[in-house]
């Protein structure tokens, strides 16, 4: 089976690859794949899509290769293969981002508004807390009875870093929060896709462990 990491400029391409390759290699018959063109979605059995930086500048940068978003929509929506965005790949999952004073359109494949932090938290004091949100928070488990939650461990911890908070998700799509001030939607999913707030690849063991279940979802 192989696993596709889209190349658009906007991720830590060598991290994600070296953690999915890790996890990878502990199944049969997986490979892992660098993509930067959309014909290569085709050959894909699992598509994952990093993301750092801002929202609008990861839109264009994905938009701007030949064929790329409407091979995704195909893909992901029609042929229903598994999907993982991490950080601005699961924000550009939402309707929208808001940045900057201006609004950038994002897939729409998970209804909500990418806002930033200050945005969402819900009073003076939680607005004093640091952002970005950045380092090591738990994990609290929404719905056990996904596949990709089951067996992640329930002590574990992930690594978060960002400025902006997928917002109003919708409670049947919200697997996973992060305390911060707020109820941080971490880990998201409907169907055959999933996103991921924190950064799987520099989670050390439960970071192995979310994708070594995400490679076992046969959705």
């Amino acid at each position: 089976m192989n696993i596709g990491i889209i190349d658009y400029g906007s991720g830590n391409l060598h991290s994600v690859h070296h953690s999915v390759a890790h996890a990878a290699a502990r199944k049969s018959g997986m490979q892992v794949h660098t993509l930067a063109s959309a014909d290569e979605l085709q050959d894909c059995d699992y598509i994952i899509l990093p993301g750092v930086g801002h929202f609008a500048d990861c839109q264009a940068g994905l938009s701007a290769i030949d064929g790329m978003v409407d091979a995704l929509t195909e893909a992901v929506g029609e042929k229903a293969k598994p999907f993982l965005g991490i950080c601005v790949g699961m924000q550009l999952l939402a309707d929208e981002g808001h940045e900057g004073g201006n609004i950038t359109p994002g897939l729409g494949w998970i209804s909500g508004k990418v806002r930033h932090f200050v945005d969402c938290l819900p009073d003076p004091e939680s607005r004093k807390l640091k952002i970005p949100h950045m380092g090591w928070n738990s994990l609290v488990i929404t719905r056990d009875s996904h596949p990709v939650c089951a067996s992640l461990p329930r002590d574990g911890q992930m690594y978060f870093v960002h400025s902006y908070v997928f917002d109003d998700v919708p409670e049947d799509q919200l697997l996973a929060v992060a305390h911060y001030g707020m109820a941080v939607p971490a880990l998201i999913g409907r169907d055959n896709i999933i996103g991921t707030q924190f950064h799987p690849e520099k989670s050390q063991q439960a970071g192995q462990a979310m994708l070594d279940s995400f490679l076992s979802w046969r959705p």
